[in-house]
């Protein structure tokens, strides 16, 4: 279900783009924010919204580096790539009033229940955590987020849906995130944690990486779509599966 640019106004001063893909129905249903991974809004991003749309779901996709100098989409190996995701904190951190527009945004559409989740890609990531904790959305996902260590803290008090997924052969699995989401996810019925075995980083993007898989897309797929239909109706969440 292909989908269209679109431009959203932001809050502090401008516009940007923004990739969305409406479902086929007249039922008001969730959406999902897709955050990019430092290439921007690919082929494979918008190819994630799209499957979303096709599940009956809302979906949208910012270009979060709109303020940088190389804004939209850049292919993998691309020089500019990593000046502008750096440094990392700050630049997640001017991201974060565009989930925010994004989410208002959606909300005043005619075919919205009111109910927004986000699912990051490696550099979204941390929006799995800093969207529930702060910016008002009802669900976080994150599929080999990156320098998901430095966000501990926004998992604490919340209480929406958090999926954290990576794969065992993922740098970004480090030694941190290993001691520390496993715990919070024990103590945290909201929160699941889960590692998937042989999987690379980046195995969501068939276009951009060479450690894409199909599996694992899938697993991923699956759960981020039984939590979108949590959020159905009165938007309580179905009780969440555990991982080994």
């Amino acid at each position: 279900m292909a989908g269209k640019d679109i431009k959203i106004k932001s809050t502090e001063g401008g516009e940007f783009d923004c990739y969305v893909a409406l479902p086929n129905t007249t039922e008001k249903v969730p959406a999902i924010v897709v955050a990019c991974a430092v290439m921007g809004v690919d082929k494979d991003v918008r190819a994630l919204c799209d499957d979303f749309a096709a599940a009956g779901y809302i979906a949208y996709a910012p270009d979060l580096f709109w303020r940088a100098a190389t804004p939209g989409p850049l292919v993998q190996g691309d020089e500019r790539i990593r000046p502008r995701a750096q440094p990392r904190e700050e630049k997640i951190k001017t991201g974060e009033q565009d989930m925010i527009d994004v989410a208002a945004a959606i909300r005043k559409l005619p075919g919205s229940n009111g109910k927004v989740a986000n699912i990051g890609l490696c550099y979204g990531g941390p929006y799995a955590s800093i969207g529930p904790k702060r910016l008002g959305y009802d669900a976080g996902i994150s599929c080999h987020g990156s320098q998901m260590w430095s966000y501990t803290q926004d998992l604490e008090g919340v209480t929406q849906p958090v999926c954290l997924i990576w794969g065992s052969e993922d740098h970004a699995l480090n030694d941190e995130v290993k001691d520390f989401y496993p715990k919070m996810a024990a103590k945290m019925p909201n929160v699941e944690y889960h590692v998937l075995p042989a999987i690379k980083h980046g195995y969501m993007m068939s276009l951009a990486t060479a450690a894409y898989d199909q599996g694992a897309y899938d697993f991923s797929m699956k759960r981020t779509l039984a939590i979108l239909e949590g959020l159905k109706g009165d938007g309580k969440p179905e009780a969440l599966r555990k991982a080994s």
